[in-house]
């Protein structure tokens, strides 16, 4: 049975795996949480947290987000993924169809609500991929923006009421790609071609060296962050 934490051992925990590796966070979450009770939110910039999470629960649920823009290498990626660790991912797309979508709020959304298309396409397809979880485990790090600098590497997610892992929180670019080269780990092809912050197609640019990672998502509009981590 999953166990259930208080916010004030959550942030224990949490303190306590601030110099723990990223696998004795996922082994933690195995061993606190039923198989059907959490599951790992996968983005398919890389498969860094898939190659660990199914070194340690190979039958884990996986899924990802298919807002039906997804860049042709983050959809070949998604097939990499099963194909290389024989799981099933699955996969939650918007309740509304694209026509439906443009029929409703015009062509191309993104262009002039892009809050708006996130929430469409991204926010309340996540909220039913959560539903029935006690925990989630993301991908995100500290390091990719300003807004993510403060991320715990566990607690409590008020905005969709269950557990929020984040087992590569204090890794930085380096040891990123450090896993990934050791363990030979697929990734996004979109990587080394100047996206560092991998998104829908149509919102998403490369950017130059040095630059803000996120700078290439919704260029033009003050926003960096499409509202699931938020």
């Amino acid at each position: 049975m999953s166990r259930t934490f208080t916010m004030e051992e959550l942030k224990k925990i949490s303190e306590g795996f601030e110099n723990k590796s990223p696998q004795d966070i996922i082994k933690w979450v195995a061993e606190s949480f039923d198989r059907d009770d959490f599951a790992l939110a996968c983005s398919f910039a890389e498969l860094t947290l898939i190659d660990m999470l199914v070194r340690v629960k190979k039958d884990a649920r996986i899924f990802y987000l298919d807002t039906g823009y997804l860049f042709k290498e983050t959809r070949e990626l998604v097939k990499k993924a099963e194909e290389r660790y024989g799981i099933k991912v699955e996969r939650f797309a918007p309740l509304i169809p694209k026509e439906e979508m443009d029929k409703k709020y015009g062509p191309e959304l993104y262009k002039r609500d892009p809050d708006k298309c996130c929430g469409i396409l991204k926010v309340e397809p996540l909220k039913r991929a959560l539903s029935g979880l006690k925990c989630w485990i993301t991908g995100l790090r500290r390091c990719e923006s300003p807004a993510r600098a403060n991320a715990p590497i566990i607690g409590w997610d008020d905005k969709y009421n269950l557990v929020k892992v984040n087992p590569i929180a204090r890794w930085t670019d380096k040891e990123a790609w450090d896993y990934i080269l050791a363990n030979n780990v697929p990734y996004n092809e979109l990587l080394d071609k100047g996206y560092p912050s991998i998104g829908c197609e149509p919102c998403t640019s490369p950017v130059e060296p040095g630059e803000d990672p996120r700078s290439g998502r919704w260029a033009g509009f003050n926003k960096t962050e499409c509202g699931l981590h938020k």
